[in-house]
């Protein structure tokens, strides 16, 4: 019988590869063990050659430092060749060998010592080889281990290389041969005779290579303005010299001393640039001319609704632009002198922006757009002139023509707000107009109960002409109009923006916005961003109404008959009057703005059945009386803390408002001051006859007194389930509790200002849980509505064709069902979309269905 047990020759003879590979990897670990710091210096050695530092060195210098890195070498080298061992096989088996488990190739070399002579140990031990051989055949080449960062603690080595790589970048290999001139009485240099050398370093803005002179053969040398020239001459002192008209120096180069060997000077204008004595050689030096940088405007001026303006311009340089500004002065001779301009403006000096830079592109030539809102500016809105510069990193600038336009700036659509903020441009054009502006803001002012929503802007611009009153008096400064006109300018964007709780009257304001912005030619953008107010006030008075719907769903308009309104309509509406506003037809749009407005004040809402509110109506009705509870109590504060600023003016103010508008209609005006006592005297206000303390206590109790109302209003709030929309409206609510908890502790320390903001924060919270509760509210009768819909389906059998119509109906063209219910239309509409596209594409339908759901896609 054949014996078949593997020998360690024939095993070991599979591992050639993996062996020598192995063994190849130790001699490379053990020589950088033993020889990096040889390695190290010499990478140092060259990179100190290349980059040309041996030149600024004496020949004692040189001589001195070579012979210490030549000792220093040859005791690295003794030092690694004692510490380097060629591995053995053996060593390079053992390795690879510790890599496999079991150490199969040491078994390989074993030999049987028990059971020699029986054949079943035998068989055994035949297997145990064969094992081993498939484990040993298995062995790959083992990486060695380069790292000697043990032995380098410094990293010298990384040093060495660094400095290498960035010899091999910035220098030059032929700085090598300077070796030889630095040499001994034999070297080269004075055997050769005098030499020099020369390199022409143009500006780092330039981005061009530097030039070496010496291979530079021809008669012309081509230069940038302002580049560096550096000249080393060798050999004996006055064997060369130096000679240009290009640094403009004047004269020739020093003949003699040490600083003729070694010169550099600007090319500042052309010329000569000659080297005299032997081996010399001469140039006619040509600037290269730098051209200054060209900046225009690059397109129309853009403006959105807020007032940002976007101006786009164009820039470019041979070089690359570094940097850029826009100037911008007022064009008086344009300006209409009228009304608050007929007096002469105060100087002001010229606006100037800086001009965006392109970051990741070319600055040689690009374009960007300046971006600023300039809306509270005392120009804006005027003409004005406006100049772009650019700027290059020689210094030199380019200039665009001056172009004349109207500085943008936020336009006003509320009569009353364009009013203030005409009056706020009319003092910032000049104090002088002081005593003009407050008369005007007082008529205007004259009857508030027709002209402000808002009691506190109402409030605030009183607080505001008393205070321009009282700076006029003791002398207008300048801090005090600025500090006027940014209230002047907050009370426009209050009166403007304001945050109504109402969602008809925010819907209604929106109309009149939008109304007055076709009459006054706005732009498309402001009217975009118009409209989009416009659909959210209708949205969320949609869901206003939409709480107090029955359980039909159904919305009711009256006019002239009861009539149904579905969302559906509603949206055409909407995007009709978008449409014909994007298309310029502003007397047809504001014919179909005053047909919405007038069936949205004609819509009626059936509440619940038999005329009953619902839990949830009831609910939403507390809290909007909480609400407005709130914002009295707030601005009795607000009416308080004017008092503690300006005692007694409140009595002041009926007795000028008397005598003031009594000039312009004795009865109105007394009968304004009479309200404006009786309000005093019913609040007890500070400076009426009450004291601080007291008006904080009260207060105090009745803040109170409306947390606990909200406290009992919140135990009260149907279910609303798990829902998003009802665990917000939750939270918000929690919020204004602790915002009425902490306006009442600043009620009862008189702090009247932090119990305004704690106020400010509770209503705002109480407005965002109202409409929370609504949309939780929405969704659950959505939700009971599908559950009805679906019950009397099932009890019905199928009546609906797939887009949602009762069968039976021939000859209908629609339903007066609404299809799409719910807040999220445009999503129910794809869904639907998505169906008909699906089933028009299985071809195992009838024809005659498959005809009609390909009509539907090509009609929609």
């Amino acid at each position: 019988m054949t014996d078949t047990t593997p020998t360690p020759e024939a095993a070991l003879k599979a591992l050639r590869w993996p062996l020598r590979l192995t063994r190849a990897g130790m001699v490379a670990e053990r020589l950088s063990r033993a020889f990096w710091p040889l390695a190290s210096l010499g990478l140092a050695v060259v990179a100190v050659l290349f980059l040309g530092l041996h030149d600024t060195l004496s020949r004692a210098a040189f001589w001195a430092l070579a012979s210490g890195l030549g000792i220093l070498a040859l005791v690295f080298l003794v030092l690694g060749a004692r510490a380097f061992r060629w591995p053995s096989r053996a060593e390079a088996l053992d390795r690879l060998d510790r890599t496999l488990p079991g150490r199969p190739i040491a078994a390989l070399s074993d030999s049987q010592a028990i059971g020699a002579g029986d054949a079943a140990s035998q068989a055994v031990w035949r297997a145990h080889l064969a094992r081993m051989a498939a484990r040993a055949r298995q062995a790959r080449p083992v990486q060695p281990d380069l790292r000697v960062s043990d032995r380098d603690p410094f990293a010298l080595r990384h040093v060495a290389l660094t400095a290498f790589l960035m010899a091999v970048v910035f220098g030059s290999v032929w700085r090598v041969s300077s070796v030889a001139d630095i040499a001994g009485p034999g070297g080269g240099a004075l055997a050769a005779g005098p030499a020099w050398e020369g390199w022409v370093e143009p500006p780092a803005y330039t981005g061009k290579p530097t030039l070496y002179l010496n291979d530079i053969s021809g008669p012309t040398l081509r230069v940038p303005e302002g580049s560096r020239v550096t000249l080393r001459l060798y050999g004996q002192v006055g064997a060369l010299s130096l000679r240009e008209t290009v640094s403009g120096q004047g004269g020739a180069a020093p003949a003699d001393g040490a600083a003729a060997m070694a010169q550099g000077f600007d090319v500042v204008r052309p010329g000569e640039l000659a080297i005299d004595g032997p081996g010399g050689r001469s140039w006619q030096v040509v600037l290269t001319p730098d051209a200054a940088p060209k900046v225009a405007l690059d397109g129309p001026l853009k403006v959105e609704a807020d007032g940002t303006m976007s101006q786009p311009f164009a820039a470019r340089d041979d070089y690359g632009v570094v940097g850029g500004r826009a100037t911008i002065t007022l064009d008086l001779d344009a300006v209409d002198r009228r009304h608050g301009r007929t007096a002469a403006p105060e100087p002001r000096d010229p606006l100037v922006l800086d001009l965006p830079m392109t970051i990741t592109g070319d600055r040689r030539a690009f374009t960007e757009s300046l971006v600023e809102n300039l809306s509270q500016h005392p120009w804006a809105g005027l003409p004005v002139q406006m100049v772009l510069q650019a700027e290059d990193a020689m210094g030199q600038t380019g200039r665009s023509p001056a172009e004349k336009m109207v500085l943008p700036g936020r336009r006003f659509f509320d009569p009353l707000a364009r009013a203030i903020a005409e009056q706020r441009r009319d003092l910032l054009w000049t104090r002088d107009n002081g005593a003009r502006v407050a008369r005007l803001l007082r008529a205007v002012s004259f009857q508030p109960d027709d002209l402000f929503r808002d009691e506190g802007a109402y409030l605030q611009l009183r607080v505001a002409i008393r205070r321009l009153e009282a700076g006029i008096a003791d002398g207008l400064t300048v801090e005090t109009q600025e500090e006027i006109a940014q209230a002047l300018w907050d009370i426009a964007l209050l009166i403007e923006e304001g945050d109504l709780s109402n969602a008809a009257e925010r819907l209604r304001r929106a109309q009149e916005r939008l109304s007055e912005a076709m009459r006054n030619g706005a732009t498309q953008e402001e009217i975009a961003e118009l409209m989009q107010e416009l659909r959210e006030a209708m949205q969320d008075y949609m869901s206003q109404l939409a709480q107090q719907q029955n359980q039909d769903g159904q919305q009711q308009a009256q006019n002239g008959e009861m009539q149904e309104i579905t969302g559906d309509q509603l949206q055409q509406m909407m995007d009709r009057l978008q449409q014909l506003m994007e298309e310029g037809r502003m007397a047809e749009a504001q014919q179909l703005l005053q047909m919405l407005q007038q069936m949205m004040e004609n819509m009626q809402v059936t509440q619940g059945q038999g005329g009953e509110p619902s839990p949830g109506q009831q609910a939403m009705e507390g809290l909007a009386e909480t609400l407005r509870d709130q914002q009295g109590l707030s601005d009795e504060a607000f009416r308080g803390l004017q008092d503690q600023f300006n005692p007694g003016q409140q009595g002041e103010q009926g007795q000028q408002g008397q005598g003031q508008q009594g000039q312009q209609g004795e009865g109105q005006g007394q009968q304004f001051g009479q309200q404006q006592g009786q309000g005093q005297g019913e609040g007890q206000q500070p400076g009426a006859g009450g004291r601080p303390g007291d008006l904080g206590r009260d207060l105090a109790d009745r803040q109170r007194a409306l947390r606990r109302e909200l406290e009992r209003q919140q135990e009260g709030l149907p279910g609303l389930g798990a829902a998003p929309e009802g665990q917000a409206a939750r939270e918000a609510l929690d919020r204004a509790g602790r915002a009425m908890d902490e306006a009442e502790q600043s009620l009862r320390e008189n702090d009247l200002a932090g119990a305004l903001d704690d106020q400010a924060e509770a209503m705002e919270a109480l407005r965002e849980g109202l409409r929370n509760l609504g949309e939780a509210l929405a969704q659950n009768q959505q939700q009971r509505q599908q559950g009805q819909s679906m019950g009397r389906a099932e009890g019905g059998g199928e009546r609906r064709d797939p887009l949602g119509r009762e069968r039976g109906n021939v000859g209908r063209l629609g339903t007066d069902d609404q299809l799409l219910q719910g807040e999220d239309v445009y999503r129910r509409a794809r869904d639907l979309l998505d169906e008909i596209r699906r089933r028009s594409g299985e071809q195992d339908r009838p024809d005659l269905e498959l005809d009609y759901l390909r009509r539907l896609l090509d009609r929609f």
